[in-house]
């Protein structure tokens, strides 16, 4: 009998340990509509999640209108969805039951959580904010607006320029600042109410705003953790910012950039080299952490490969989070391989303005990432791009693709 019993007991906590294993496999494969909650707004976010080939893991892209932006790889662990995002120091852990999955969202500082929001996804929902023909409108917001965002906390201000276009109820586009954009936003316009977001892992975004009598537009920005900022915007066909190529520059007395930083591996990469003698070339200042950093990289990596032949060639001075080797190098060469990048990544420092006036002295100030220098074949600067304007932005980022080939093409042909 005890025979009896110790065999059924062992046949009981293997049936048990079989489910727990196997929690992995109820996860249903597609859409999920997932939200971030804070200060008691909803942030709304897509997930498109594919189980690969191990049967173990999990493929998951966040589905920013146009854009599926590809997050690290997601698997189970205690019975709890884990899906990180290393290079932007966020993860989701959540339990799943049935077709909800609930837990937070977190960002992380050497590998523990400093802040987190409640995360919730269900399985099936692929809308936004509002289902098929919920959102209905006659107010059409399409074209360019003149934008002022407000820190109300510091009362400082930002001068922006959004761009949107509107199908029926649905928008997409996105804000430009002087440093960069703020990527694929998607919503809808549902009676005088307009519903941005986007989530890329490292910025989670909920714009909302009410169309005003005269058309304009008056709103909040909840952003990420706790950033919190008001808008205005008004309608303008010649909204523009200020000139990209001026707000950095070297200081009198300098027409060169000059360095000597150990890439990933340990190796010292100086613009005195032999690969660069006699070349173009584009110094990429980024960092693994940057979201507008991994649009311009998007298209760089891609460009080079097709181009380096012509005698041009590329170097990513990184500004990372920490200037410990055994910390951002890691996270460099995750960069570089997740991007195909077939060109140079060092470490140049962390992204502190103490960090980037000592690495390049030469420069007024880096005001944003990325930044993008310009350099001609006798080694001198030519120009110096501030942020960048990425797909999202539309029109403006087809204007950036045709004045940087423009600007490449008259240097490479320069004797």
């Amino acid at each position: 009998m005890r025979a009896i019993n110790f065999f059924i007991a062992i046949f009981i906590i293997a049936g048990i340990a079989g489910c727990g294993s196997s929690a992995d496999t109820n996860l249903k494969r597609g859409i999920w509509r997932a939200t971030l909650t804070r200060d008691g707004q909803q942030l709304p976010l897509l997930l498109d999640i594919f189980e690969n080939p191990n049967g173990k893991s999990y493929t998951i892209y966040s589905v920013n209108g146009a854009e599926r932006l590809r997050l690290d790889t997601a698997y189970f662990e205690k019975d709890s969805l884990h899906i990180p995002m290393e290079l932007f120091d966020a993860e989701i852990v959540a339990s799943l039951e049935k077709d909800v999955l609930k837990g937070r969202y977190s960002r992380l500082k050497e590998g523990a959580v400093v802040a987190s929001l409640p995360f919730e996804a269900t399985f099936g929902q692929n809308f936004r904010f509002f289902k098929d023909g919920e959102a209905k409108s006659k107010k059409d917001i399409t074209g360019k607006w003149s934008t002022l965002f407000i820190n109300p906390a510091t009362g400082d201000s930002t001068v922006s320029v959004g761009n949107f276009t509107q199908k029926g109820s649905e928008v997409e586009g996105s804000f430009l600042t002087p440093t960069g954009d703020y990527r694929y936003l998607n919503g809808n316009v549902n009676g005088d109410s307009l519903f941005l977001s986007t989530f890329d892992g490292s910025n989670a975004m909920l714009f909302k705003a009410a169309i005003q009598g005269d058309g304009s537009l008056k709103g909040a920005l909840w952003s990420g953790i706790k950033a919190y900022k008001t808008w205005e915007a008004k309608t303008n066909p010649e909204a523009k910012l200020p000139d990209a190529t001026k707000l950095t520059f070297l200081k009198p007395g300098f027409d060169k950039v000059d360095f000597s930083f150990p890439d990933a591996n340990g190796k010292l990469v100086s613009l005195k080299d032999p690969r660069f003698k006699d070349k173009v070339v584009i110094l990429q200042i980024l960092g693994s952490w940057c979201p507008n950093c991994m649009d311009e990289t998007n298209f760089l990596a891609p460009w080079y490969k097709n181009n380096k032949e012509r005698g041009v060639e590329i170097v990513g001075l990184a500004f990372e989070r920490s200037d410990k080797p055994e910390v951002s190098n890691p996270k460099i060469k995750k960069m570089i391989n997740r991007f195909n990048m077939d060109y140079p990544v060092v470490l140049a420092g962390t992204n502190t303005d103490e960090a980037t006036a000592k690495a390049l002295p030469m420069l007024n100030k880096v005001m944003s990432y990325p930044t993008t220098i310009f350099i001609d074949k006798k080694g001198k600067v030519r120009e110096i791009h501030t942020g960048f304007s990425g797909p999202g932005t539309g029109k403006f980022y087809e204007q950036f693709v045709e004045e940087f080939n423009g600007l490449i093409t008259k240097m490479v042909d320069e004797k």
